[in-house]
């Protein structure tokens, strides 16, 4: 990427012939370090705990809001750290990232240093252990296998630690089959009834149809088929078929089931970059789209839809939300609500480290710079072309 991030220098003349495509991944980059660094940077500097303020409706989640901040932001970014250091200045700023990640998460499993943060109790804290096992999936060759092994060690003894959690009978089941996933590809070993029950009561009992889970016996209109469902199955059940245990053979219609739903989300993005505001976890903001961005990144998004019009779609809603400043506190930090500080609609078990969900937007910046999803000129996604007055496909359910 050369001087794209720092292009018009005082001493350097504007290049005019600089392609405008690359505005869309600088804006990306530069939101997710604006998002990303307070948390890094703090934990890696062992002062997370001490800078970071805890705001909620409850005064029962500091304890593990600390753990979410810091697992949510990793779970986004580590595809993006996954390509590693170059010599790009994209490259450099990575690389930055990775020694910031590497150090906060040694920080992190120590149990004599002042930010660690790895309680297995209160029972909350499964929920980010396993964001926090699911970066660490994304991001194997770059932050896994960079850390040392007494540090490897502390996480899988963190990790078997859940064990003694147990889990809701809805996506909390998926929790501990992430768990267990990271497990088997890290140590070859798992508990297998933790990491084959939840596959079996989605694929079996909870599928509704059209791409569409329910979470456990009941049914709420949410976002949790893209913020927790589909990206948690996809990435599981790809380890499940790279050890060839039977339940990976549903890897295919899981991503296929995958691939609509995304679709469905594309189309949720209107014109301006607002969405609908369906069921709970609001707060998380663009983190809603953590399946688009993962069908982007895993490159299932359907043939109808060019990747292009997503990049254009999720960039949009990013500039909505964190173009300006009214998402941050003064210090940097992400503040409660949608679009400025909107404590109402936030739950009870919602607290400033939660909001760090919103990174899993940023999975797409594991495509390589070359990749066609940036290299492309953006294209106008499907309600930006329907009331535009453009010719629009029809949507199409799936019947698998």
């Amino acid at each position: 990427m050369g001087r794209l991030f720092n292009r018009h220098k005082k001493d350097e003349q504007p290049i005019e012939e600089e392609p405008s495509i690359w505005e869309d991944r600088i804006f990306w980059v530069t939101t997710l370090q604006k998002i990303a660094l307070p948390v890094l940077g703090n934990l890696a500097k062992s002062s997370l705990r001490k800078k970071m303020p805890v705001e909620s409706v409850s005064a029962d989640t500091k304890k593990f809001a600390y753990l979410e901040a810091f697992a949510r932001v990793f779970n986004g970014i580590a595809p993006w750290l996954e390509l590693g250091p170059d010599s790009s200045e994209e490259g450099q700023i990575r690389e930055k990232y990775l020694r910031l990640t590497l150090k906060a998460i040694m920080n992190a499993v120590n149990p004599n240093n002042n930010d660690y943060i790895f309680f297995v109790q209160p029972k909350q804290s499964l929920v980010d252990v396993a964001l926090f096992a699911q970066g660490l999936l994304r991001s194997k060759n770059q932050v896994w296998l960079n850390l040392p092994m007494d540090v490897q060690a502390k996480i899988i003894h963190e990790l078997k630690n859940t064990r003694e959690i147990a889990p809701y009978e809805n996506h909390w089941l998926l929790y501990t089959a992430m768990i267990e996933a990271t497990l088997l590809e890290f140590t070859g070993e798992c508990d297998k009834e933790r990491l084959s029950y939840g596959i079996h009561k989605f694929r079996d009992e909870f599928y509704i149809g059209d791409a569409i889970y329910s979470d456990g016996e009941s049914f709420d209109l949410n976002y949790y088929n893209s913020i927790v469902i589909h990206p948690m199955l996809n990435d599981i059940l790809k380890v499940l078929r790279k050890y060839g245990i039977s339940d990976g053979e549903f890897l295919d219609v899981q991503l296929m089931r995958s691939s609509r739903l995304a679709s469905q989300l594309e189309r949720l993005i209107s014109p301006e970059g607002t969405y609908p505001l369906l069921g709970s976890s609001l707060t998380y903001r663009c983190g809603v789209f953590h399946l688009l961005s993962q069908a982007a990144l895993l490159k299932i998004l359907p043939r109808n839809i060019n990747p292009t019009q997503v990049r254009a779609a999720l960039t949009k809603v990013l500039k909505r939300q964190f173009a300006g400043t009214q998402n941050f506190s003064s210090d940097g930090w992400l503040i409660m609500g949608l679009n400025g500080f909107q404590a109402d609609l936030s739950e009870k078990d919602i607290n400033t480290g939660s909001l760090y969900l919103c990174c899993s937007v940023f999975l797409a910046l594991g495509l390589e710079l070359e990749d066609a999803f940036w290299t492309q000129p953006a294209s106008d996604w499907t309600s930006l072309k329907a009331w535009n007055g453009q010719n629009t496909s029809k949507d199409q359910p799936i019947d698998f």
